[in-house]
């Protein structure tokens, strides 16, 4: 019994200090920001790909009409609105495909970022985020992120 107490208090410790040594917000490096200028408002500067595949061109489509407004062109976002999508915390090992459908479908509560809890997405289909998942993706891997 004595030795589960003391595993579990080593256990709460250790996800105190964990959690203690994630960036909050003022703290997070958006990639890039320091070799670009940034447009007014953004968040993370954004390099595009040579050329988008077709699924990646209608996803780009997509994401300026339902997602930009908020996100930013480009998934740069935007300053005191809503988080960039071209940044390290949204890497595909990190948030997976599924993440961004469900986030549309369902909406999610704030975890990485203090911009607020995101609201479901009216009218979109789940092959429309498929499709705008494949664009992030593409600026993603232009700037690094795999």
């Amino acid at each position: 019994m004595k030795r589960s107490l003391i595993f579990f208090a080593l256990v709460v410790i250790a996800a105190a200090a964990w959690y203690a040594m994630q960036p909050t917000y003022s703290e997070i490096n958006f990639q890039n920001d320091q070799d670009m200028s940034l447009p007014a408002g953004a968040l993370a500067a954004v390099n595009l790909p040579g050329s988008f595949s077709e699924q990646e061109q209608l996803g780009g489509r997509a994401y300026d009409a339902d997602c930009a407004s908020c996100h930013g062109v480009n998934g740069q976002g935007q300053d005191d609105v809503a988080p960039p999508l071209v940044h390290k915390i949204y890497e595909p090992s990190h948030h997976g495909d599924m993440a961004f459908v469900l986030a549309a479908q369902n909406g999610v509560r704030a975890h990485h970022w203090n911009f607020g809890n995101m609201p479901a997405v009216e009218g979109v289909t789940r092959s429309d985020v498929l499709a705008i998942t494949a664009y992030i993706r593409a600026l993603q891997r232009a700037n690094g992120i795999e």
